[in-house]
Order: C-alpha cells, then sequence, then structure tokens
C-alpha cells in the first residue's frame, strides 16, 4: 500500500523524563509490521491511556509512541483470512496504545489475533463508547451472572462513575439487578440516570472497616479501584457471593483477612481485560451488542476530538471524568 500520511498524537521524550504530546503528522510506512492495516474512526480515552501519555515507563516502555488502546474501524488492507478490506473490526486490550502505535492514529497495523468483527447490533461508535471499559465491565458482569441472580440480593458496584463502573451499573440495571453504587463524585446524576438504586459516598462506606468480617449485604460486587474499598466490599459480601477485581486505582495492596472466604465462602475473581482467549472475547462483545446493550447508552459518554485530548488527558489523571470519553478520528 501506498505510504499515506495520517494524524496521531505522538508522545515524545526530548529530555530524560520529559514528556510532551501532540497532534503531528505521521506515515503508515512507519506503523509496526502486522497482518492487518486499520483506518480507525474512533477510539476512546482510558486511564492507561493517560498513564501512557504522560511517560509511565509501567505500560509505555519505548518513546516516541501513540497511546490509545481502543480502535474500532475499517480494514484498509489485510495480508490475512478472515479479514476483508472494508470490513468493519474492533481492537482492544493486548498490546495496542502500550508498546504498539495506539488508537489515537488515524491508521494501526496489528496482528490478526487482535482484531474481532464488529458484531452485529453495534456499529463503530457504539463499540467505542463500550470500548475496554465496557468490554471489562462485560467479563465481570458474565462472571457474576453465572450463579448470581437478582433475586439473590443487591449487586455493589465500586468506582461507580468511571469508566468500568458505570458501564457495570448500566448493564446490570438493564439485566434487572438492584444495584448499589460507591463514588466520591458529588455529583450523582448519571448513576441515577443508569437506574442505580442506592449511592453511596466513598467515605460513609469506608466509615467502619476494621471489623475482620463485616454484615453480609451484597449478593455480588464488582470492584474496579482496589485497595480497602475492595476488602471492605469483601468482609460484607453474602454467603456464597461473588466478587470480581478489575483495577488497583487506589491501591494495588488488598488488606484483609481470610474470614470472608472461608466462612461465609465469598469468591474473589480477577478479570484480565488484555490477554483473555478470544473466543470469551467475542462471546462478551456479542453479549454488549445484543442482550446486554442498555437502552441509555448515550447518555455515558463524552465525545471528543483530537484538538481536545490534551485536556481530558489530565482531566483523567486528576479524577475529574465521569462515564466514557469517545474520541472521534473520523
Amino acid at each position: 500500500m501506498d505510504n499515506l500520511s495520517y494524524q496521531a498524537m505522538i508522545v515524545e521524550e526530548p529530555e530524560k523524563k520529559t514528556f510532551i504530546r501532540q497532534i503531528k503528522t505521521a506515515q503508515i510506512n512507519d506503523l509496526p509490521k502486522g497482518d492487518v492495516l486499520i483506518r480507525v474512526s474512533y477510539s476512546s480515552l482510558n486511564y492507561k491511556d493517560a498513564l501512557s501519555a504522560t511517560g509511565n515507563r509501567g505500560v509505555t516502555r519505548q518513546y516516541p509512541h501513540t497511546p490509545g488502546i481502543d480502535a474500532a474501524g475499517i480494514v484498509e488492507e489485510s495480508l490475512v483470512e478472515p479479514f476483508k478490506k472494508g470490513e468493519k473490526v474492533i481492537v482492544t486490550s493486548y498490546d495496542l496504545g502500550m508498546n504498539t502505535s495506539g488508537g489515537f492514529g488515524q491508521y494501526i497495523r496489528v496482528p490478526k489475533d487482535w482484531v474481532v468483527k464488529l458484531p452485529d447490533g453495534l456499529d463503530l461508535k457504539q463499540s467505542m463508547i463500550f470500548g475496554t471499559a465496557g468490554f471489562t465491565a462485560g467479563m465481570s458482569i458474565f462472571k457474576l451472572t453465572q450463579t448470581i441472580r437478582p433475586e439473590h440480593g443487591d449487586i455493589l458496584v465500586t468506582g461507580a462513575t468511571g469508566g468500568v463502573g458505570s458501564m457495570a451499573c448500566g448493564i446490570l440495571s438493564h439485566l434487572g439487578y438492584s444495584v448499589t453504587a460507591v463514588t466520591g463524585k458529588t455529583d450523582t446524576a448519571l448513576l441515577n440516570s443508569l437506574g442505580v438504586k442506592t449511592i453511596l459516598s466513598r467515605d460513609d462506606f469506608l466509615e467502619n472497616t476494621k471489623p475482620p468480617i463485616l454484615k453480609p449485604q451484597w449478593a455480588g460486587v464488582i470492584d474496579t479501584v482496589g485497595g480497602e474499598i475492595l476488602a471492605t466490599a469483601i468482609k460484607a459480601t453474602k454467603q456464597n457471593g461473588i466478587v470480581t477485581c478489575c483495577g488497583n486505582v487506589a491501591s494495588f495492596d488488598l488488606p484483609i483477612n481470610v474470614f470472608p472466604f472461608i466462612l461465609r465462602g465469598v469468591s474473589l475473581l480477577g478479570i484480565d481485560s488484555q490477554h483473555c482467549p478470544m473466543a470469551f472475547r467475542t462471546n462478551v462483545w456479542k453479549k454488549l451488542a445484543t442482550d446486554w446493550k442498555f437502552d441509555y447508552l448515550d447518555r455515558i459518554y463524552d465525545e471528543i476530538f483530537f484538538d481536545q485530548l490534551e485536556d481530558k488527558i489530565q482531566g483523567i489523571l486528576k479524577g475529574e471524568l465521569k462515564g466514557r470519553t469517545l474520541v472521534n478520528l473520523k
């Protein structure tokens, strides 16, 4: 294919530990080798993208680099089956936007094993409103709903105004579950619009954390933050409850004892959306496109363009954003 030019956010390190971000012209021939070249229509902003954009070596080792762990677009060129030029596809997770040029550029080139065909029931824009956050919420809900039904009791969602949390609230409410949300935000309009039944402030939730086990309240928990909030949620989970864990923004430590596990049979399930098997990945995307596609998807996102990315990156690092941030690259 011709060496086309395109626009991308490029993060550079002109001096050691000094990083700058600019929208610049890039060349397709400079993309990494791969099986499928995709013209990106939409991406989304995630916390991991902000870390990559600000030089976090735990996410991205080499610069210059284009962040963006999510991308949805149209196949421009494919060297392998089953993908063909003109097909609509999704790429999330794996190494995209970490050490492989990501979705904050108008083109990506990736291995075929990273690519999911856009399922019927979703358009490209909707797929990136979900993005990695919605996919992670979907994985959590899939595991929780294998044993926990709406009649078993309330589901607790922590970090509820964030991307994963808000998606989990929307899907669970849509499926008929009674949702209790924990948030550090004072503005709860988003959660109310998603059908959340009860909203707890983070401070109130953490008011009584010292006992080794707490009064059982939750049939299941979707935790997005880790640390003391996760520990408190586990202590208050009912007999044979399910707790899923997918984040560590509060802390990567888990200050807890074994009592909830050996006295109540609570199960703690880790969620790894980056490396999950393709069969499970495609199944979750199909669920998001059908049974789990809730009515208020349009209430959960803010759409931005290249020139607004910088402000949103700063906002997500400060914990100021709510819901999802969709990046329009068309």
